[in-house]
């Protein structure tokens, strides 16, 4: 029996019987996106005010060069380098490509910038469906590399709230912020150890978790982690956009943080 509603349906984007606001949450993720975007974009290539002593803007951490050498892994930026490759595009190819691999983002932005679809039980501007076993969506797939990267990246965020807690003179104090820097590792942790290719590298393996208690229990701290995992992407995103504002205000103004002791 043929179903005409469905044939219309099919040929023509954005059909649904949908009686709901469906469209508010791909354009609410299309702004917040497009925002945070547009921003790192900006101060990713900006190259400058990303460190106030002791603070340094996530977006540049690790510090492998700087322009003169201080507080750098590996001192001044070769004279090699073209302008355009600020020590933040250097490192930052990491986070975002975990981001952009993930699998809530994945469908995040699916939906709200390519409309693949926009939202369930609505049709697509498109006839055709490719899936992601082709290029360049068939790139997706190293998500799990790059989870063991941004583990690392965790680390050495941590080692950064650890110096944001040494001031002048080698004082020991905690700012402003040492309070925003050390939130952003916190949630960046929810979000990175609550992966999903985390979660299936340690308990995906195993055909009975009752019988190995330690994977069973980091399984469930996971999966705990993971029942919340947009939660966790959404909060670690504009959380890690205001710890590299804040630095950069600092910079821009050197302003002297509060300092409890």
């Amino acid at each position: 029996m043929s179903h005409p509603e469905l044939t219309l349906t099919e040929h023509r984007p954005f059909q649904t019987q949908r009686k709901d606001t469906w469209w508010v949450q791909p354009l609410a993720v299309f702004i917040g996106l497009g925002v945070f975007i547009l921003y790192a974009t900006f101060r990713v290539f900006w190259g400058e005010h990303y460190l106030h002593d002791p603070y340094l803007s996530p977006f540049y951490s690790p510090l492998l060069f700087s322009s003169d050498g201080s507080h750098s892994w590996f001192g001044v930026m070769p004279e090699w380098m073209p302008p355009f490759i600020t020590p933040a595009v250097l490192i930052l190819w990491a986070p975002l490509g975990f981001r952009f691999t993930c699998y809530y983002y994945r469908g995040a932005y699916y939906k709200a910038f390519w409309a693949d679809p926009p939202s369930c039980s609505v049709s697509e501007p498109r006839k055709g469906y490719r899936g992601e076993h082709s290029f360049p969506l068939i790139i997706q797939n190293i998500h799990r590399y790059f989870m063991y990267i941004a583990i690392i990246f965790i680390g050495i965020l941590s080692y950064d709230v650890w110096k944001a807690l040494w001031f002048e003179n080698g004082k020991f104090g905690i700012g402003i912020g040492t309070i925003i820097l050390a939130g952003n590792v916190v949630l960046l942790g929810g979000y990175t150890f609550g992966c999903h290719s985390l979660r299936h590298l340690v308990g995906g393996v195993v055909d009975l978790l009752s019988k190995a208690p330690i994977r069973r229990n980091m399984y469930n701290c996971i999966s705990c982690l993971n029942s919340k995992h947009m939660l966790w992407a959404w909060m670690s995103l504009c959380w890690v956009g205001l710890s590299d504002l804040y630095v950069f205000l600092a910079s821009v103004y050197d302003f002297k943080d509060w300092i409890t002791f």
